[in-house]
């Protein structure tokens, strides 16, 4: 082993021993008990050791949330490989706010500290991997608005309801909220099967809509579109117009 690479892995063992300490910490006290200070002490660092290896405190909170939702962010890249992709988002739901509530620290610090223009690299990859699934829906017809608006709302809800119900005295908190909104927001978001029997004859401007939203997330997967990149921005922009065409459901 050269020393080169000795010392590479010595820093990454400690880079590892920090933010775990910072990751007992914040479970135990919550981001009031996350300070430097006491952080080094738990990892029995020298306080000037976080700021050379994270820059600041904002950096090791950044991995302290990558630590805390990995395993949520794995298991929901799981979802992926089911075939409907409307249960998938079903499924994603309820692990989104079974981890919430589950995991209430590293939950508020990633969706708790709201700063304009902000949002930690875990909430990012988060929000990435429920654009994902939405643009299957869409794929697959079953899909009332654009991808981009439809991720907008159903982030926004799931985010909206773990909150609310963290903010619940001890014993009060109803999971049937959770699946009340879940359901209001997939009905809001997506269509039935064609053929289901279950309104899958939709109305035709809904149809247009679904349509119109196909073929959008068709165009983000195909790389042999015989458009130039100023014909497809067009097509893209008018696409994106009738998908988010107003009073669509009616």
């Amino acid at each position: 082993m050269t020393t080169e690479t000795a010392t590479e892995q010595a820093g990454t063992t400690l880079r590892q021993k920090i933010v775990l300490a910072a990751a007992r910490l914040l479970e135990e006290g919550g981001l009031d008990a996350v300070s430097t200070r006491a952080v080094a002490a738990r990892a029995g660092v020298p306080t000037p050791s976080i700021f050379r290896i994270f820059g600041d405190k904002e950096g090791l909170l950044e991995e302290v949330a990558e630590h805390g939702f990995r395993r949520y962010l794995d298991v929901k890249a799981a979802l992926l490989t089911g075939d409907d992709p409307v249960q998938a988002l079903r499924d994603a739901w309820d692990l989104h706010i079974r981890f919430g509530l589950e995991h209430p620290a590293y939950y508020s610090l990633v969706y708790g500290q709201v700063r304009p223009g902000h949002m930690p690299q875990a909430g990012r990859r988060a929000a990435a991997g429920l654009r994902h699934m939405i643009t299957r829906v869409a794929a697959a017809g079953r899909l009332r608005m654009s991808v981009e608006r439809a991720t907008e709302v159903m982030h926004s809800a799931g985010v909206g309801t773990i909150l609310t119900l963290m903010s619940r005295p001890e014993g009060a908190c109803d999971l049937r909220t959770a699946d009340t909104a879940r359901e209001m927001v997939i009905d809001t978001l997506t269509l039935p099967p064609a053929g289901s029997g279950d309104g899958g004859d939709v109305a035709p401007r809904v149809a247009v809509v679904s349509s119109a939203v196909a073929l959008l997330a068709a165009l983000g997967q195909e790389d042999t579109v015989a458009l130039s990149p100023a014909e497809l921005s067009l097509l893209r922009e008018w696409l994106n117009r009738l998908a988010d065409a107003a009073d669509a459901d009616d």
